[in-house]
């Protein structure tokens, strides 16, 4: 019913943290945030919906994103935000494998044309959204106090890459300086 509100989280799979509570990731965190925004939808007489999309470690696999995962804890200078995407690119050749374009397919089957509070920070996400005709009222970033201490590393180079957020943008210099936790740590 397009007259009540409605809240979506699209959520790509990350079975390191959303089963196991790994905190190297914001997607556990960002799934649960997510599920409450739409119970709280819900309870005030809309909708939410979570969808649950299988595209483990950006389409690229448990296996290559755990490899990635050990590159940025073993590159000199550790685990930094100025340098999340290229280990990446270093271990799978490229930065994301997601083809978002078809992601609202699953959207529009449900009959949505407009979505209130996207709980999403993904540019790709939104943009793949949008572009597809739906219509997004308000995006809805994780809070920073729901963000684990080893996952600022991810969290800044996404917002640097041009993820959605409310809060200012790190120069390359001050990314540099946000590290996460050694191998030992």
């Amino acid at each position: 019913d397009p007259a009540k509100p409605l809240t979506v989280r699209v959520h790509d799979e990350c079975n390191g943290s959303d089963v196991f509570g790994s905190d190297i990731c914001t997607c556990r965190p960002y799934l649960v945030y997510g599920i409450e925004a739409c119970i709280q939808t819900a309870q005030a007489g809309g909708a939410g919906v979570v969808v649950y999309l299988r595209k483990e470690g950006r389409a690229l696999g448990e296996v290559t994103k755990f490899l990635v995962y050990n590159a940025r804890k073993r590159q000199e200078g550790g685990d930094r935000a100025d340098a999340y995407f290229a280990r990446t690119e270093c271990v799978a050749g490229v930065q994301d494998m997601r083809f978002q374009e078809l992601m609202p397919d699953v959207l529009h089957w449900l009959g949505i044309t407009r979505i209130d509070r996207l709980v999403s920070m993904s540019d790709l996400k939104y943009n793949a959204i949008t572009q597809s005709g739906i219509q997004v009222v308000k995006r809805v970033a994780i809070p920073d106090d729901l963000i684990p201490a080893d996952a600022q590393v991810e969290i800044e180079a996404k917002k640097a890459a041009g993820y959605y957020t409310e809060s200012q943008v790190l120069t390359e210099e001050a990314l540099a300086t946000i590290k996460g936790r050694g191998l030992i740590d």
